[in-house]
């Protein structure tokens, strides 16, 4: 398994969240995942350890996967 950090910004706040996925993933997926994801919903969920956040995505500036950790 690998765990990726994503980041969103926004204009005055950045949320990180965490994202597990399987070995073979690459970061290119992830990325595309996420942008097809805020495409197709006006709102989503992210998860972290501060609590849950709905985010609009029409607000998120810039979209960005700072770490990628192969979990064992």
């Amino acid at each position: 398994m690998k765990e990726f950090t994503v980041c969103y910004t926004f204009d005055n706040e950045i949320i990180t969240e965490k994202m597990i996925k399987d070995r073979d993933v690459k970061k290119e997926e992830v990325e595309q995942e996420i942008i097809d994801m805020m495409d197709r919903n006006k709102y989503f969920v992210v998860k972290n350890s501060q609590g849950n956040y709905v985010i609009n995505s029409y607000l998120v500036r810039y979209v960005r996967i700072m770490n990628e950790k192969i979990l064992v």
